[in-house]
């Protein structure tokens, strides 16, 4: 069957909200057996790899997956904790505080699901999780500030790819990002404020770094680079930061072609031979740290400062925003924002209503299950 039925529908069911949470995913272990799928997956997927197929087939099994999983293994046991991956631990803490702040504030059922692009748990597992839930109406919340096709489109393509399978497609709303979300830019600038008082004030410099992506998917028309100009700017006006103050660099590049510059590597290497006495660096491209910020900006970036010459305590990593409480406030409220309309305000749920109403639903179906006519004897009611 090509499409998937739901043969055991039930009827009086409630109908309920869906909120897809999505990241960019993680291996299930620090190991190299463990990396070769996800990598696999990941460096598969085509808006990441803008390269004839057949080529960089090639590339990526008889050159990328040879050596790569047994390197990225051991980068990613650097930051694995007891608890596992950083970044789904937190994602995992941003789903709850999320489904605990909606249900203070919403009366119809809303259910929080987490889905990974990359890994598990899968997009796909967690659509499925919300259709079990009954939700018939959906909203897709990739967890990136600033849109880009390698991110957040690569996303939506899984969720089609899932749900173009289903027989019973729900109502969908889909966020694309929110990089000048003046609630975001608040709290951006309010974990930098806090990190300077706990750490004895601003440094000589702050530096944005953002995730990079090749240079031609800008001049192919992907806005990602203007983005995370105009968040690092936001972020520097509310700080109150004269321009020869802060820098945007692109960090992570992959492979020999250009990618957006400046490179963080080498902006932090210059900073410290010339003499840059003091250097904060964060991350606003990311909504949880993860390999990129604990292992590249944290440990990384912070060896090729001191070998530059850079003074030992005069460079720092500002932690992404995380499970900051105006962080988890802003993603909720993006939420409620988008699903204006679905929701029904706790006051004005009336939950006996709502299972009376699903019990006569019940009752009818049962009824023409045995006669062939609804109960109340009405024809073409559409609710059996």
């Amino acid at each position: 069957m090509k499409y998937l039925g739901e043969n055991d529908f039930e009827h009086g069911e409630v109908p309920a909200v869906g909120v897809l949470l999505t990241n960019l995913g993680t291996p299930e272990a620090p190991t190299a057996k463990a990396l070769r799928p996800y990598l696999r997956e990941f460096l598969s997927d085509p808006r990441v790899i803008e390269l004839p197929r057949v080529l960089w087939w090639l590339i990526l099994n008889l050159f990328v997956l040879t050596t790569r999983p047994k390197q990225s293994a051991k980068l990613y046991a650097s930051v694995w904790s007891d608890e596992g991956s950083p970044l789904l631990v937190m994602a995992r803490r941003q789903q709850e505080a999320i489904r605990r702040r909606l249900a203070e504030r919403v009366g119809n059922p809303v259910h929080v699901a987490l889905g990974m692009r990359y890994g598990q748990p899968a997009i796909a597992e967690a659509l499925r999780e919300l259709k079990a839930a009954g939700c018939r109406r959906l909203l897709f919340f990739p967890l990136y500030p600033q849109y880009s096709a390698t991110t957040t489109a690569s996303t939506f393509d899984a969720l089609v790819a899932e749900i173009g399978t289903w027989r019973w497609i729900p109502e969908l709303r889909t966020i694309g990002g929110y990089h000048d979300e003046a609630a975001y830019v608040d709290a951006l600038a309010a974990s930098i404020r806090d990190y300077w008082g706990e750490h004895g004030g601003p440094p000589e410099k702050l530096l944005f770094s953002f995730h990079g992506i090749p240079l031609r998917y800008l001049t192919n028309g992907d806005p990602y680079h203007c983005l995370c100009h105009k968040t690092a700017r936001l972020t520097a006006e509310r700080l109150g930061l004269d321009r020869d103050r802060w820098e945007v660099a692109f960090q992570s590049r992959f492979g020999r072609e250009e990618w957006l510059k400046p490179y963080t590597d080498v902006t932090v290497k210059a900073m410290a031979r010339a003499g840059v006495a003091s250097l904060d660096v964060l991350s606003p491209a990311f909504s949880a740290d993860c390999l990129e910020t604990l292992e590249e900006l944290d440990g990384l970036n912070r060896e090729f400062w001191e070998e530059a010459g850079g003074p030992h305590d005069g460079y720092r990593y500002v932690p992404c925003l995380n499970d900051r409480p105006d962080h988890l406030a802003l993603l909720t409220d993006l939420v409620l924002r988008n699903l204006q309309g679905w929701l029904v305000p706790p006051a004005e749920w009336d939950a006996e209503a709502v299972a009376r109403a699903a019990e006569e639903s019940r009752e009818r179906a049962a009824a023409l299950a045995e006669t062939g006519t609804p109960a109340d004897a009405g024809y073409g009611s559409g609710d059996e």
